[in-house]
This record gives structure tokens, sequence and C-alpha cells, in this order.
């Protein structure tokens, strides 16, 4: 499954979570980094009026479907995948991370957050080596020279692992750099997941998932920020759709 965005493509290479699983097991052993995106509609608002964004999307080692509009695309375009929201991944890497004695680190969020995050993966997955965590200061640069120091210390410390929580584009941009500063880091975005674990957000219950209203849960837990979002992601819709539907005549 592939999106255009003017000069930049971005394509699902990791359809299924086997596949997804077996790379990210792999670069562990080789001590090779990645850039992991997990792919929604609020993104492909995002990458739709941002060209920087959709070229450092574009980028990214391993992109995923993260949401049930992604979802349905792919199936329109005949090119079906899996959904692998990022809330949903963090305890299988997590569980691959201990497996293969990969330390790991938490950026993102507020380090209370993810001080609860990391004693929850701590319970959760035996033998898990969290080394470091840390929250960014307010109106955080994942260009400037803070994320530099970032980078630094996450290659200083060894990991092998990085969960980022910073919100899309921030996340993506600190993953993609981190490709070149701390090249045996494999970075993995999982925006609100780490903050998830805390309950420093609550994820709507399984019922509401099962039945593809998780959108709907967090639209009414924030709608201030969460409406808009969900409005932009509707304008676009159409035109997705559309081009998911030429995808599947043309493969073009």
């Amino acid at each position: 499954m592939k999106f255009d965005f003017g000069q930049s493509r971005v394509r699902i290479n990791m359809p299924t979570r086997a596949k997804l699983m077996a790379e990210v097991r792999r670069r562990f052993q080789s001590r090779e980094g990645f850039a992991l995106a997990t792919i929604n509609l609020d993104h492909l608002a995002k990458l739709t009026s941002d060209e920087a964004f959709a070229r450092t999307y574009s980028a990214q080692d391993m992109v995923v479907a993260d949401g049930r509009s992604v979802f349905i695309l792919s199936r329109i375009a005949g090119s079906p995948v899996e959904l692998l929201p990022g809330s949903d991944l963090v305890f299988p890497l997590a569980g691959l991370a201990a497996e293969e004695n990969v330390p790991v680190a938490l950026v993102g969020s507020s380090q209370q957050a993810l001080a609860d995050a990391r004693s929850v993966l701590i319970d959760h997955v035996p033998g898990l080596n969290v080394v470091w965590t840390h929250a960014p200061d307010y109106g955080f640069d994942p260009g400037g020279e803070a994320a530099a120091q970032i980078l630094s210390e996450l290659a200083a410390r060894g990991v092998g692992l990085c969960f980022l929580a910073l919100g899309a584009p921030r996340q993506e941009v600190l993953a993609l750099r981190g490709r070149d500063l701390a090249p045996g880091v494999g970075f993995a975005s999982v925006g609100a997941g780490l903050d998830f674990l805390g309950d420093h957000q609550v994820r709507a219950p399984r019922w509401m998932r099962q039945m593809w209203l998780e959108w709907l849960w967090r639209m009414l837990s924030d709608p201030v920020r969460m409406v808009p979002r969900y409005a932009r992601g509707a304008m676009i819709l159409p035109g997705q759709i559309a081009a998911a539907r030429r995808l599947r005549r043309t493969g073009l």
C-alpha cells in the first residue's frame, strides 16, 4: 500500500505483524538501527499539507498501518495490510528487546508519565532493561541542539530500542535524524502509547476498539484538540479513497 504526496511516496512496507517483528529482530541481532512510523489518518492529513514532513516520512525504514481509515484504504486499494496501532506494539517490541538483550529508552511525554510507563513495562516484560528515560522541554525542536544531545546520549548508553512519544511530526523527524547521529538505535514512534501505560491518557475500552469507535472515545475525551484533527482527516478522506481506487485499478 502506498500514498503519494507530490515528489514523496510513503509505502506501508510492513503489512503484517509477523513481518514487522521478524525485521525488528533481524536488526536487533545485527545491531542495525531503524526508524519505525505508524501511519494514521491524522498523519495523512499532515503529509498532504506539509512537504517537508512527507519527505521525512518517506525516508522511514518501516511503516505500519495505525488507524482504521488506513486499514480500510488498503483494502480499497487491493493491498490489504494488518491494523497495527503503535500503542499495541509497545509490549511486543519491548518483549523482543528483552529476548535479544537490547537496552531500551523512553523519550517524550512527561517525566512522570515515562517513570510510570517504565514501571509498567518492567513489571510486564521479564528481563527488560530500560536504561534511560527523558522528557524534553516544552517546545522541543527535533532539529535543534537539545535533540542532538538526546541522540548522543542514546548512542553513548548503547540503546538499541527507543520509544518516541513526541507526536507527529516531531517523533518522525527525530527518528530520521537519529539514523545519522545514532545509527545503532531503533526508533519506534508510538505517539500516546507510553501515556496509556501509566493511565496519563485513558485509552478507549476494548469493546469500543473492537467496534471501531476509538475515534469517538478520543474525540469526546479531548474535543478541543481532537475535533479539529478529525475534521482535517475527514476533509482529505474522499481524495484518499479516490487514490486508493485508482491504485487498485491501475497499480499506479
